[in-house]
């Protein structure tokens, strides 16, 4: 018989598992780097050592959260996720990236001649925004309004189809934290590289929530399928 998620080590549950469980683990991930949305099928024994972290220093951060603590205002019925996916990820990806492109290209055209210049992250950025504009399409016009009448098992392939695009989306995060030196601004820094970096550690930040919401959360409500 299989223990409840409660009493298994954390260390022998997948990072989706512990973040789709546990108020607040998702925080506790994004501190240490570990993969929570496009890999969230990694147990996080396994996500540690990739990332060379001590898994008893995740274990111990894990165990030192206070659920209560934790904002857990998020809809549990599919309906209202869908609803909250939608204004809180699809719109403000819509609303923030075309700023942020704007003021990458203005940061790159200012300090070309800097070392620690990030070259390329407006295009990335443009990249980015492009990918994620057609995905969040087929989601809103097709998989979406779906889910509001297929039963449970009828979806495997568009959400085989997503979860695809989503480790697309997480390479670019990797890129974009590669470019930006993890958003490190230099000491010297002007105020426009400061804003780069923060808008687009805030936009790291919300996708890799938003596809653990679809990933971890949505999807495995009318798709077993795993990646």
């Amino acid at each position: 018989m299989n223990m409840p998620l409660t009493e298994r080590p954390h260390r022998d549950l997948t990072v989706g598992e512990i973040a789709a469980a546990l108020p607040g683990a998702t925080a506790v991930f994004r501190r240490y780097g570990l993969d929570f949305c496009c890999k969230g099928n990694v147990l996080l024994a396994d996500s540690a050592c990739l990332r060379g972290v001590d898994v008893a220093e995740v274990e111990a951060a894990l165990a030192s959260l206070d659920p209560a603590a934790v904002d857990t205002t998020m809809p549990d019925d599919t309906a209202g996720l869908i609803a909250h996916i939608l204004s809180r990820y699809h719109e403000v990806h819509r609303h923030e990236l075309p700023e942020l492109i704007e003021l990458a290209r203005k940061v790159e055209k200012v300090h070309a001649e800097r070392a620690r210049m990030p070259c390329g992250l407006a295009d990335l950025l443009q990249r980015l925004s492009g990918e994620l504009e057609t995905h969040m399409m087929k989601e809103e016009v097709m998989l979406f309004p779906a889910m509001a009448q297929a039963p449970p098992g009828m979806l495997a392939a568009p959400i085989s189809c997503m979860r695809h695009e989503h480790e697309d989306h997480g390479a670019h995060l990797q890129r974009l934290e590669a470019i930006t030196d993890r958003f490190t601004v230099p000491a010297d820094g002007c105020r426009s590289w400061q804003v780069l970096y923060a808008g687009t550690a805030k936009l790291a930040d919300d996708l890799m929530q938003h596809i653990h919401l679809e990933n971890n959360i949505l999807f495995p409500r009318f798709s077993p399928t795993t990646t």
